[in-house]
């Protein structure tokens, strides 16, 4: 057990030291843990950024911002738009010195902090009654982020006054279609490190997921008794099979999409077949780790010698099988880097998904070469083969899930064939361990589990609403949007575990569903279970290729949504409510003015 203990202080410290490399120390910036609960309560948009519009001569504009202390306005964020007479007049800004930092989202950025003051000028003499559109996007420093907001203004030169209007009337945008969200700006060379530094921290986080982490102990367990040489040959073996593995996924993730397949992290989950295959799999392992069956020690390689080639064929395997097992999942820190792979070259998107492997690698390598970490586990004795045997329950238990998840696609009639597959299966394993002629019942058997595990379309596909709430369509959206109605929109799958975890914790709680009602904010479910071609399309809208993703649109049907965090806490999902009922009729910008 102080194996077990000594993994999970291992990987705590990690993730905090990646906390402690990510905090910033710009200007008023604010210090805030992970998993804290005690989110501050944001301010609306106009009282965050305050806007001040003067006319100082015939061919001069200022726009100048007030800033509240812990936000920050984007350089690449400004559009200025001066028209007279539907006639476009060309204005040069001219910046101030700004700060620069790495952005979560948009890379390598230019930030303001305090105040903003930006001097335009004007090709020609400004006209009486020409119309200025000012777009702006800023962040608090405790992690939320405000979509672009557009101000309108007709300026007077004479009087070197500007005030305010309303946005020019638009068009409605026909059959339901949604608007885009704004394209984040090409990350430059500098951003590189950074999302790579982002993706190992991310793939050291993996190690904690309930799927992984046996697997990961039982790594740990096989070195008890080993040479350094063998901690060291086996630990690189093992980190070649994640990150050979990591770097599958991603050339077939990348062959796909520039097939025209929009898919994402953890897309092989959406196939009923892959999804009782891997529950088949953990019940083997389970079996085995019970010694209820004998498949061989270099499966899973828990056995005590690591001398032979069978040794090294199950580090490798074992490295295979923890990203196998990992795909539900998404770490902190992983969906900004692999959103920014999938947007790269292929030769960088591929580096960022070996980053992510090697990450998910590290825990393991150090416990190969460090004495100090090894000095935790106690001496080897009976308790290795008890721990063992218990580690079996927690893969039962990821079986048990993913039959679970492959019902929801499908239906229990599916769910029943695969369950009896699995009793089918089960047979196999024991027939084969008793050698001889029963091997030749155990081969028929695994093809009867294998056939009745191919079984999916026993059960009429019924479509409605998805955990008690509306559906989400693009239809949907967008006459809600149309009709001045908040929206929040949870794109989320039944493999998903962190998805499962947030909605348990926070979203399906009592506390935030009154809260909902309260605010009278329409919740739709984007349910990515089962293959959707439009919801893969909306999520990539947002810079995004895994889930679970978070937007919470504000009533202006022109203004862009908030995105949440992909680790949510009740105090963030309250407070983004709190902020859209307060700016409702004025929160955000107008898109078309960005485009």
């Amino acid at each position: 057990m102080r194996a077990l203990l000594a993994s999970l202080l291992l990987l705590v410290t990690t993730a905090v030291f990646a906390q402690t490399v990510l905090a910033q120390t710009l200007p008023g910036e604010t210090s805030r843990g992970f998993g804290q609960d005690s989110a501050p309560e944001f301010l609306p948009v106009d009282e965050a950024y305050q806007l001040a519009i003067e006319v100082p001569d015939a061919t001069h504009v200022r726009a100048y911002w007030q800033i509240t202390p812990a936000y920050y306005l984007y350089q690449h964020a400004f559009k200025f738009v001066l028209e007279s007479d539907g006639e476009a007049i060309t204005l040069e800004p001219a910046y101030p010195e700004a700060i620069q930092r790495f952005d979560d989202f948009f890379g390598e950025v230019h930030v303001y902090y305090n105040d903003a003051d930006v001097l335009l000028r004007a090709q020609r003499d400004i006209p009486a009654g020409a119309r200025l559109s000012v777009t702006y996007q800023g962040c608090a420093d405790a992690g939320l982020c405000y979509p672009p907001e557009t101000k309108h203004f007709t300026l007077d030169p004479a009087s070197g006054e500007a005030t305010a209007v309303a946005p020019a009337p638009r068009k409605a945008s026909a059959g339901g279609e949604r608007t885009a969200a704004p394209t984040p700006p090409a990350a430059g060379v500098g951003a590189l490190p950074y999302m790579l530094l982002l993706a190992f921290l991310g793939g050291a986080i993996l190690n904690l997921m309930p799927c992984v982490f046996p697997i990961l102990s039982l790594k740990v367990l096989s070195f008890a008794r080993a040479s350094d040489h063998n901690r060291h040959l086996h630990s690189w073996v093992y980190t070649a099979g994640v990150v050979a593995s990591f770097v599958a996924v991603a050339a077939v993730l990348i062959a796909l999409q520039q097939a025209g397949r929009a898919v994402g992290w953890g897309f092989q989950l959406q196939s009923p077949g892959f999804v009782i295959a891997l529950a088949y799999l953990f019940l083997a392992m389970g079996l085995s780790l019970s010694g209820l069956v004998q498949l061989g020690g270099s499966l899973m390689n828990a056995g005590s010698t690591l001398a032979n080639r069978g040794g090294l064929a199950g580090s490798f395997f074992t490295g295979v099988l923890a990203v196998v097992v990992a795909s539900p999942c998404t770490a902190p820190f992983m969906g900004t880097a692999l959103g920014f792979a999938v947007t790269q070259p292929p030769l960088v998107g591929l580096s960022v998904f070996a980053a992510l492997g090697l990450g998910m690698a590290a825990p393991l390598l150090l416990f190969g070469y460090s004495g100090a970490a090894r000095s935790l586990m106690p001496a080897p004795g009976p308790w290795m083969e008890t721990l063992k045997q218990f580690l079996a329950f927690p893969l039962y238990a990821a079986a048990v899930w993913l039959l679970w998840v492959a019902g929801r696609q499908t239906g229990v009639n599916t769910m029943a064939a695969a369950l009896a597959g699995a009793l089918a299966l089960s047979l196999a394993l024991w027939l084969w361990s008793l050698g001889g002629w029963r091997r030749a019942l155990a081969v028929a058997s695994a093809v009867l589990a294998i056939g009745l595990g191919s079984l999916h379309e026993l059960d009429p596909r019924q479509d409605g609403d998805a955990r008690g709430k509306t559906a989400w369509s693009e239809q949907t959206l967008a006459e809600l949007r149309a009709a001045g109605q908040p929206v929040f929109v949870d794109v989320t799958a039944d493999w998903c575990i962190t998805c499962l975890a947030n909605e348990r914790a926070v979203l399906l709680t009592d506390e935030v569903d009154a809260a909902f009602e309260r605010h009278g904010v329409a919740y739709l479910v984007a349910d990515w279970t089962n293959y959707d071609p439009a919801i893969a399309r909306y999520i990539a809208g947002y810079g995004r290729t895994g889930i679970p993703l978070y937007l919470m649109y504000p009533a202006d049907p022109d203004a862009e949504p908030l995105i949440l965090p992909q680790i949510l806490t009740r105090a963030t999902v309250l407070s983004a409510l709190e902020s859209i009922s307060n700016t409702s009729g004025e929160f955000g910008g107008n898109i078309a003015a960005n485009n």
